[in-house]
């Protein structure tokens, strides 16, 4: 997640800087999408103390159930080439918008303590506010 972070800050600031040179940059944000990188994010690691790649891994899981192709995401590349768009961020799939919406209503605070919070109040949060059940059984 740390690297996706920082090519969205780095889209950020060339976009500043290249727009006087009539270059756009778009920064694609994807959902869960069935690729096989979601896939394997979705097994469940060995049993660890670091709950977050097991919690990740239940909630890729969960979006999968109903799968969004990556035809999806070469569709909106094309379409925004196509489109002369400058506007810098482009969500795709059906959950982007909502998971974008849900962590941007919640302050730093609340973020960091969501992701601390037990697996109860994690795997509550999710089915709430995302409307997935990631639990598997446990």
């Amino acid at each position: 997640m740390a690297s996706k972070f920082a090519l969205e800050a780095l889209s950020e600031a060339l976009a500043q800087e290249v727009k006087t040179f009539n270059v756009r940059v778009a920064v694609v944000e994807p959902g869960i999408i069935d690729t096989a990188m979601a896939r394997r994010i979705g097994e469940r690691p060995d049993a660890s103390a670091y709950t977050h790649p097991r919690r990740w891994a239940d909630l890729f899981t969960a979006s999968l159930r109903n799968p969004a192709s990556p035809l999806l995401v070469g569709q909106k590349i094309l379409d925004i080439i196509a489109s002369g768009t400058w506007q810098l961020r482009h969500p795709v799939g059906p959950d982007a918008v909502p998971f974008l919406q849900w962590r941007a209503s919640l302050a730093d605070e609340q973020w960091v303590a969501w992701a601390a919070s037990d697996d109860d109040a994690w795997y509550q949060t999710v089915e709430r506010d995302l409307g997935l059940d990631a639990r598997r059984g446990e």
